[in-house]
Order: structure tokens, then sequence, then C-alpha cells
């Protein structure tokens, strides 16, 4: 057995999954579909989600530290990972590898270093880009990550053979991984995933405070429930991302206000011929992003 406990294959022996809900019991069963795992353990706060997760057979055991773990896969919220690094740092063998499935990279990389101190090079972050809008056990499943994108933003002390196994993880998952680092990682996804989430809340929180809220949620029909679905994701969550990508986001916010701006003279005047030129650029930019284009 080669370091980390990890076999010519890349097998994992041992694997810790802290955080046993969308992302981390998907995690926990592809590598179990995939055979690069032995035994998986779940840790969490939630006794009635964690038994769930040993019933469904995403974890094979409910533990209480990593002390046994070749890898573990930290898939908390992220306004828990200084705890949890806390919690974890002690208790690491030297050669476990550490990785995470937090939405932002900047706040992630700073608890890590203040918690695992000397152990920093252990810890490879990484964002699986497959979220959904439910949570829990419930919601794990197997092909979550297939054909999805996974960023990985490798530290400086990371050795090469970590992050490629981090890498390896998430290819047999069925991910397609990409790196960058966490500071472009955070700007990205402030753009491309924190703003739309903001939105979608703020509209659902409009309306639902408006004397006419049932009359419009009664006629609210598939524009409105695609542009909201993500409004039903975990709020926990969300209220985190935001939070400590704040300063990314906002940047966003402000451009998105000011396109915002920018339309309302043109619906003033009833401009149709600017409104269609700027639909028909926004529809010509999707389209070539559906189609591929951009990959």
């Amino acid at each position: 057995m080669s370091a980390a406990g990890r076999g010519a294959t890349g097998r994992f022996e041992r694997v810790a999954v802290v955080g046993v809900g969308l992302i981390g019991g998907s995690f926990a069963l592809a590598l179990k579909a995939a055979k690069r795992c032995g035994r998986v353990t779940g840790i969490g706060r939630g006794a009635a989600n964690l038994q769930l997760a040993l019933e469904r057979g995403i974890v094979d055991a409910i533990a209480q530290d990593v002390a046994d773990a070749d890898l573990v896969l930290v898939a908390t919220p992220v306004a828990q990972f200084p705890a949890v690094f806390g919690a974890i740092a002690p208790r690491l063998k030297p050669s476990a590898i550490v990785t995470d499935a937090g939405s932002t990279k900047r706040d992630v990389v700073a608890a890590a270093r203040a918690a695992l101190g000397a152990k920093i090079a252990q810890f490879v972050p990484a964002h699986p880009i497959a979220g959904a809008e439910k949570s829990g056990a419930t919601a794990a499943s197997a092909d979550l990550f297939h054909g999805r994108r996974v960023v990985l933003a490798p530290l400086p002390e990371n050795p090469a053979a970590s992050v490629q196994a981090v890498e390896d993880a998430w290819v047999a998952c069925g991910a397609r991984v990409s790196r960058m680092s966490a500071e472009e990682h955070d700007a990205v996804f402030a753009a491309v995933s924190h703003l739309p989430h903001l939105l979608a809340y703020a509209l659902v929180n409009e309306f639902a405070g408006r004397a006419n809220s049932a009359q419009l949620f009664g006629y609210a029909a598939g524009g409105f429930r695609d542009f909201t679905r993500i409004a039903s994701s975990h709020p926990e969550m969300w209220r985190d991302i935001c939070v400590a990508n704040r300063g990314p986001l906002l940047a966003e916010l402000d451009c998105y206000a000011e396109k915002l701006r920018a339309l309302r003279p043109l619906l003033e005047r009833g401009d149709g011929a600017a409104l269609e030129r700027l639909f028909a650029e926004a529809r010509a930019a999707r389209e070539r992003w559906l189609s591929g284009e951009f990959e």
C-alpha cells in the first residue's frame, strides 16, 4: 500500500466524509460505484441524517473522528469549516489527504491554514460544481458528478501526488477537473453562481412580502419556476457562501444593478429596437454557452 492508504489503482481504503449531505453523500456513493474506496465513515451533527446515510449504504459506519482515514472530504456549510478543521487537525494521520467541497475558497484556505498549521500541505482545496436545490443524504446520488466540473485550487505546499490523487478521485466520480487559484475561483463563482442565487432568493422574498402574494404565486408558471428554482436551495449553506464571498459578490451585484439601470430608460421611452438587440445578444450568448462553445 502506497502513501495515504492508496493502492496502485488509486483506491482509498478508508474514507471519511464530514457532512453526509447531497455532495458528501454523492461523493461516497460515486467512489463506491467506481470501486475506488474501501470503508466509508460518516461524520456530522445530524444523527437522523447519518442514520439515513447508513441505511442507504452511503456510509458503512458512523464515526466521531477521522483518526484512521486516508482521505477526508469536508462537505459542510463553509461557516463550519474553522471548527471542523480544528477538530480534525490533531487526529489526522501524516499520510492522510484532506479535501473539501466548499463553494468559496479564500475563506476555506484561510481557515485551513489557521487550524491545520504545519499540516496544511495535507489539504487540497476543491469545489464540485454540482449543487441542486435538494439537500441531505436523501438527495445523494452516485451519478451526481457525471460530466460536471470540479475545480481544484491547489496550495503551494501541496505535494503534486496529493493533488493528483484528489483529481483522480473526482475523475473516478465522473467529473471534469480543472484548476485555478482561490482568488480567481471566488471571483468567477461570485458571478456565475452566487449572484444568481442571491437574485432568485430576492425575487421570491419580494413576491412573498406583497399583499397579493397568493395571487402572484397562484399565477406564476414556467418562467418564474425556472428563474427561481435555486431559491429552494439550502438557506444555511447559501447564507454562509454569500457572507464568505461578499466582496466579489457585492462587485457583481453592482454590475447587475448597473445593467438594470441601463434597461430602465429603454423601457421608459418604449425603445423596442434597443430592447430586442439586447435580448438577441443575450440569447445568442446563452445558445453559444449551451452548445459547449465555452468549455
